[in-house]
């Protein structure tokens, strides 16, 4: 039955909403599994570990649907640097959820549009309008009340997620320049591949690997898997609704992670976590609608 143009635009949002829960419930798994292994694998071991999961999925899935030709070899340097960044980020990730409550990592994540917004005059020679420099305000202002820092001592599990979502914000604008050439089978083909011996020379550095055992190696799993699948659900949501009404879907995740953070590790829900991320999330919806109305 051939829908009309009023049910598949309802039907649009409602299929981001779906995939968006399926990020949300990646990104959410990820968090909680890298907390239950905290302390029997360092970040490096569970990148390696995470990385080569990763890898055989997109060789599996890319050959099933018979697309494993689109890996090319002629764009290396922009890989290198894509995944260098990109594998800073992940590892200042995983060691802030083992320093910090939950929630407050997930608010800072937030930020990474933000950091764009920044670094994209630099990078990418955009100008910064008014609408960027309010958005941009917004977000450090909910970055300050998110994380009231105290600069006489600063925790370095803020300091690295902020670095995490800068290492984020970079590797978006470098990936916006890798996809003008290279499809996504070959940017996730490098991505496992580059990452995946990134963290095994890493791991392997101090001279001491703590190898999986049949307790963690499912966490190793489902991190690996669910790292893999919250990428593919937000690409396709985003494919489905404007970025604008996806992020909105996105925030869902704050308050799912700090209400399994208080009930399984203790953490209490600060509602200044919750104001300083509306702050995030009310700048990043400004810079996007506005954005879509100079596109329009």
């Amino acid at each position: 039955m051939t829908m009309t143009p009023a049910q598949t635009d309802l039907h649009k949002p409602m299929g981001a909403v779906l995939w968006m829960s399926g990020s949300i419930a990646s990104f959410t798994a990820m968090a909680v599994a890298a907390r239950q292994i905290k302390g029997l694998h360092d970040t490096f071991e569970i990148m390696a570990v995470r990385s080569l999961v990763g890898f055989f999925l997109v060789l599996a899935v890319a050959g099933a649907f018979g697309r494993l030709h689109e890996v090319r070899a002629n764009r290396l340097g922009g890989h290198l640097a894509r995944n260098i960044v990109h594998f800073a980020g992940q590892n200042l990730w995983l060691l802030a959820l083992t320093l910090i409550p939950l929630a407050q990592v997930f608010a800072i994540e937030f930020t990474s549009p933000i950091w764009v917004i920044v670094l994209s005059p630099l990078l990418l020679g955009e100008k910064i309008t008014p609408t960027r420099a309010l958005a941009a305000a917004m977000g450090f202002v909910g970055i300050l009340v998110v994380a009231r820092p105290d600069f006489t001592a600063l925790n370095p599990g803020v300091l690295a997620a902020f670095a995490c979502a800068i290492c984020f914000a970079l590797t978006g604008i470098a990936t916006k320049a890798l996809t003008r050439a290279e499809s996504i089978v070959s940017i996730l083909f490098w991505l496992t591949l580059m990452q995946f011996v990134f963290g095994s020379v890493l791991a392997a550095w101090d001279g001491q690997i703590n190898w999986p055992t049949l307790a963690t190696l499912p966490w190793l799993l489902l991190i690996g898997f669910c790292g893999l699948l919250a990428h593919l659900c937000l690409t396709s949501a985003l494919r489905l609704a404007p970025a604008s009404f996806v992020m909105p879907v996105d925030f869902a995740r704050l308050p799912l992670i700090a209400v399994i953070g208080a009930l399984f590790y203790q953490e209490p829900i600060d509602l200044f976590v919750f104001l300083g991320a509306i702050l995030i999330v009310a700048g990043n919806l400004i810079n996007l609608r506005a954005e879509s109305r100079k596109r329009a």
